[in-house]
């Protein structure tokens, strides 16, 4: 394997362990959101893995920034949902 196979490997790599890092972040919401909105958010979280999953080996840069898409996404989320929708914790 050349140098660049491997680091396109751990650049997903490292990606993948972002979104499980996020993770908590999605459960947690259920702390304040309601019910459908965590189903939401995990349906979504869930389609960036599999996404994630898929470009692996084809696309592994943009898989880099996935979990900055998904803690984006969650933090937007959250704060349109407790000023709009009025979620408290």
């Amino acid at each position: 394997m050349d140098g660049r196979r491997i680091l396109d490997r751990v650049v997903a790599t490292l990606g993948v362990l972002g979104l499980f890092a996020v993770l908590p972040f999605y459960v947690a919401a259920g702390l304040a959101a309601p019910l459908w909105a965590v189903v939401l958010l995990l349906a979504f979280w869930l389609a960036l893995l599999t996404t994630a999953i898929r470009w692996f080996t084809r696309w592994p840069w943009p898989i880099l920034a996935m979990p900055f898409v998904a803690a984006a996404v969650w933090w937007l989320a959250m704060t349109l949902g407790e000023s709009l929708l009025g979620w408290q914790a």
